[in-house]
């Protein structure tokens, strides 16, 4: 008998991916691609357009409707033998299968703001909850097992005792189609950041860092931001310097300036992983990164770091690049860092837990 193992594919959207939606379909090809069998649970049909193709599937209740609070009992009549969920919010009372739950990292207990996409309600319940850590742990010791993205993200949920579960790390990995990427033969002077405008990115030392550099480095913005974060972050351009605003990009568009870039750069001040980081390292652009520990999980010795608020450091380590030798030598051993990360290899990390689980039965 084999195990009927399901994907919890709720969250993802039905417009674009956002962190979570990106994640869960990565985890979904991760499988497909690794020939696993799995079902995965959605509640909208729009939503298979973000989704890997020709996946069994079955509609069940939206997670943030008054039904969630039995979702057990619809899954335990599918028949799942275990699921996994790319999040920690997931009913579970009344089930029958093994559950895996996921806390992607801990950067709502240091900076509690909520997305700005999620209804007033919820983000209401977002502050309160994350401003104690007994709702966190309820939660995912619910779980049989607690899965995370990064090692770094493993050891500060253990520090912070926030499960009394195992935890496995799932790597987040890229989804876009970089194999086919082709070097450019002279790279232009783009400074590229890809990434969120939440106040722990902290854009603010990319920015203050061109006063720095020669006027012909240009900083470019590529995510969604709102009108008010733009003129504050416009107010801090230096003089004769150029920070362009993409407001959103395609994946074919942030393919194209990524590939042609002088850099990847961020100086965010907290993070769970970095896929932009990945991404960046697969295709052969160099990184230049916050000295976080996280950070250096993902980008190894494949990148020139700096301290989060210097800007000039920021900005010595950007010309640093120039030098010939030392933009291969980074090239070189961001590409091998990369390699690391893969949703074929994730899926199968995952695997082995479910069934680890499954056995136990």
């Amino acid at each position: 008998m084999h195990m009927k193992l399901f994907i919890d594919a709720r969250w993802t959207r039905t417009d674009y991916h956002d962190g979570i939606s990106r994640y869960t379909a990565g985890v979904v090809q991760g499988f497909k691609d690794a020939k696993i069998p799995i079902t995965i649970l959605i509640h909208d049909p729009k939503q298979l357009n973000l989704l890997p193709s020709d996946i069994p599937y079955e509609i069940i209740n939206n997670p943030i409707s008054f039904k969630e609070l039995f979702v057990a009992r619809t899954i335990n009549k599918l028949g799942a033998d275990v699921v996994f969920s790319p999040l920690q919010i997931m009913g579970s009372w009344g089930r029958k299968y093994k559950l895996i739950l996921t806390l992607q990292d801990i950067i709502y207990y240091r900076f509690p703001k909520p997305p700005t996409n999620l209804p007033q309600w919820i983000r209401a319940v977002w502050r309160l909850f994350h401003s104690m850590h007994w709702p966190q742990r309820w939660l995912l010791n619910h779980a049989d097992y607690v899965s995370t993205v990064s090692y770094n993200s493993k050891k500060f949920i253990n520090e912070m005792h926030l499960t009394d579960r195992e935890i496995v790390v799932v790597y987040n990995a890229s989804s876009l189609d970089l194999s086919k990427i082709k070097p450019v033969a002279k790279r232009n002077r783009n400074i590229i950041y890809m990434g969120s405008f939440m106040p722990y990115k902290n854009v603010e030392v990319l920015i203050r860092g061109l006063k720095y550099l020669p006027k012909t480095y240009v900083l470019h913005l590529l995510s969604k931001i709102s009108p008010e974060r733009k003129i504050e972050l416009e107010k801090l351009i230096p003089r004769d310097r150029t920070v362009v605003f993409h407001n959103g990009t395609s994946d074919e568009e942030y393919i194209e300036l990524l590939n042609e870039a002088a850099c990847l750069a961020t100086g965010s001040k907290v993070e769970g992983f970095g896929l932009p980081i990945v991404e960046a390292q697969t295709i052969g652009t160099p990184v230049i990164l916050n000295d976080l520990e996280i950070f250096h999980e993902v980008a190894g010795d494949g990148a020139l770091f700096f301290k989060a608020d210097n800007f000039q450091q920021f900005a010595e380590q950007v010309l640093k690049l120039e030098d010939r030798k030392v933009h291969d030598d980074l090239v070189e051993k961001g590409r091998k860092q990369a390699a690391k990360f893969a949703w074929s290899k994730s899926a199968k990390a995952l695997y082995e837990v479910c069934q680890e689980l499954y056995d136990q039965d």
